[in-house]
């Protein structure tokens, strides 16, 4: 989002119109391409300074320019086009269902033709075996219904993202559900190790590989203030003679 954009959000804001912004595939703890308003702008010396209500939320969370867009996504029109579809659907079921009875209640006739050899046994053995299912029916209805009652709970989604920079610093968020729980947390390098090594052996190959690329960097910075500190001083001495 351009600082363009921004202004014309503070403006938006500042007339009393939030205006709605889409989430993009950057945005922590909220699906891509759902919408949103933005409610505030907070300090821009942060980097997460717009405080957006995302829809259907009565939270408000902060999110940073990228991730947020004000152009709407297309896929959205084909997401209001859709529900129209299972209504013809079931317009569709409706109309051949009747057609069936029909069929029905005109194939049972001929069966009274063989009516010369009425048995009285027969209509009571169906009559028992239904009941046995109706009976065992009953009984797995509250027990199922027990099940869902118990498994009904459950707890918030968590997401933990650790981001790392070429110069060895680290950083982690944490979104509990659809709340930024903590924001940009600086870490230890040497935490960071640690924690790869508990989680995983390729997680811990992976963090090694990034750690010994930062030592080489702040290595390399290291000698370059060394070698400026050493001309300092040389030109230093130059003066005092």
């Amino acid at each position: 989002m351009s600082d363009t954009e921004i202004q014309q959000i503070a403006t938006d804001i500042a007339g009393g119109r939030p205006p709605m912004v889409w989430f993009t595939a950057a945005a922590v703890g909220v699906p891509e391409g759902r919408s949103g308003k933005v409610v505030e702008i907070g300090d821009r010396s942060e980097s997460d300074f717009l405080r957006v209500k995302p829809t259907g939320s009565k939270d408000v969370l902060s999110f940073s320019p990228t991730e947020v867009t004000l152009t709407k996504p297309p896929r959205d029109k084909a997401a209001t086009a859709s529900p129209a579809q299972p209504k013809s659907t079931t317009r569709k079921e409706s109309t051949v269902t009747q057609p069936s009875t029909v069929t029905t209640s005109i194939a049972t006739p001929p069966s009274p033709a063989p009516s010369p050899t009425p048995v009285v046994p027969k209509p009571v053995a169906p009559a028992a075996e239904p009941a046995k299912p109706a009976a065992s029916t009953g009984a797995a209805k509250p027990a199922a219904k027990a099940t869902a009652a118990r498994a009904k709970p459950k707890a918030p989604e968590v997401t933990v993202t650790l981001t790392g920079t070429a110069d060895g610093e680290w950083s982690v968020d944490v979104v509990s559900g659809k709340k930024k729980s903590v924001r940009g947390l600086p870490v230890n390098s040497s935490a960071v190790a640690q924690a790869a090594k508990v989680l995983h052996p390729e997680v811990a190959e992976v963090v090694a590989g990034i750690l010994e690329a930062a030592r080489v960097v702040q290595e390399s910075k290291v000698q370059q203030l060394q070698a400026e500190l050493a001309e300092a001083k040389r030109l230093l001495e130059e003066l005092s003679d």
